[in-house]
């Protein structure tokens, strides 16, 4: 687990249920802008209420880089999470990266609705996908 992402944890353990979900929203503010014309039926992950799009760069050193949105707040912080697990390493390390067990501790399962985090698993596993392509 990466400094950040245990630091935020630490965090997010001592928030009630309202707070929560700001940080969440908060945290989805951080995620590097992705361009409209990025949004396409191609890089629309299947499975999520609401609509979230995955777009992975390489770069110039070889690590991989994901831009990402929702059209909810909520999601879009969920997105942040995940990606805080996986960005800027090489496709081996996000392949090897165990991002459900980096996210246990948030317990998202049961501190939001189902149909925000019913997405998460195809998330994961386009991010997989991706890093494997690219191994």
């Amino acid at each position: 687990m990466t400094d950040a992402l245990a630091d935020l944890r630490d965090e997010y353990e001592f928030l009630d249920a309202d707070d929560r979900y700001r940080l969440l929203i908060d945290l989805g503010r951080t995620l590097e802008p992705m361009p409209d014309a990025l949004k396409t039926d191609a890089t629309l992950v299947r499975g999520c209420s609401a609509a979230v799009w995955i777009y992975p760069t390489m770069l110039d050193d070889g690590r991989l880089h994901f831009l990402a949105d929702s059209n909810a707040a909520i999601t879009k912080g969920i997105i942040a999470l995940v990606l805080m697990t996986v960005q800027d390493r090489s496709p081996a390390q996000v392949g090897d990266t165990d991002v459900e067990s980096a996210l246990a501790p948030f317990d998202l399962r049961n501190q939001l609705s189902s149909n925000r985090t019913q997405g998460i698993p195809n998330m994961i596993a386009l991010i997989r996908d991706t890093a494997a392509r690219y191994a």
